[in-house]
């Protein structure tokens, strides 16, 4: 195992990555990659690599689940072995089965769940590799991937994070951060709508600290939610234009 590093940020205010505190690390996004899926994404938020397949709405099963005023939603958030440096047992771990129903309790709010009483969606996260804010990352994805599906939507959730690292209040925490800081801040938003849907805090902040990291994620939040609308757009265009031809 790898030493653990006098400073996470060095005397000007720079990470071990090369970010200031309040940058983002690199985010790519992309709609419909998946053909037999009814709406997909894929997102690489920095050394982050996530796949998401959304299905239905269809019949629930077992019926017994379904309810009859409204549409079930249910997550399963997944880590492939391979995504982390020790390879990671592929049976669902209690981290998972917990970050599903985190993914699924952020992204419930943005969904028109009475449009389709007695329906379900099921939204599949794959974590191809990890470095670190994967729940984030796959709530942005996730929303994504609703939104090609073609389910109506209030807004799109977006997900980001701050933290604390070398008493230092950063955005977009990646592993070694997350791992060796203080705090960590992970948010998740409806822009539009100004809602929070996602809230959590590992570690200890002061009360001043924990404002300056939900104002920093929030800020977050909105830089990636132009780029979801951007991936969106980008695809859709171009179906359009391939259309037209």
């Amino acid at each position: 195992m790898s030493e653990k590093p006098e400073k996470l940020i060095d005397k000007k205010g720079i990470r071990l990555d090369g970010r200031k505190a309040d940058e983002l690390r690199p985010l790519k996004l992309e709609v419909g990659v998946l053909s037999n899926a009814d709406g997909s994404a894929y997102i690489e938020h920095g050394k982050n690599k996530i796949l998401v397949g959304v299905f239905g709405p269809r019949e629930m099963h077992p019926k017994h689940l379904s309810q009859t005023d409204r549409m079930v939603l249910r997550c399963r958030y997944h880590m492939a072995p391979f995504s982390v440096q020790e390879r990671k047992s592929p049976a669902p771990s209690r981290r998972e089965v917990e970050l599903s129903k985190v993914i699924r309790e952020a992204l419930e709010p943005s969904v028109f769940v009475d449009l389709y009483p007695r329906a379900g969606i099921d939204v599949f996260v794959e974590v191809l590799q990890a470095d670190g804010g994967t729940r984030c990352a796959a709530i942005t994805a996730a929303s994504l991937a609703i939104a090609d599906a073609g389910i109506p939507l209030r807004d799109l959730v977006v997900g980001c994070a701050a933290g604390k690292v070398d008493d230092t209040v950063v955005l977009d925490l990646y592993d070694a951060e997350d791992k060796l800081g203080v705090a960590d801040v992970p948010v998740a938003i409806m822009p539009n709508l100004n809602a929070v849907t996602l809230l959590q805090m590992d570690g200890i902040l002061t009360p001043a600290e924990f404002e300056t990291a939900v104002s920093m994620a929030i800020d977050g939040c909105k830089k990636i939610y132009a780029m979801q609308k951007e991936a969106l757009r980008t695809k859709y265009m171009t179906v359009k234009e391939e259309a037209e031809e």
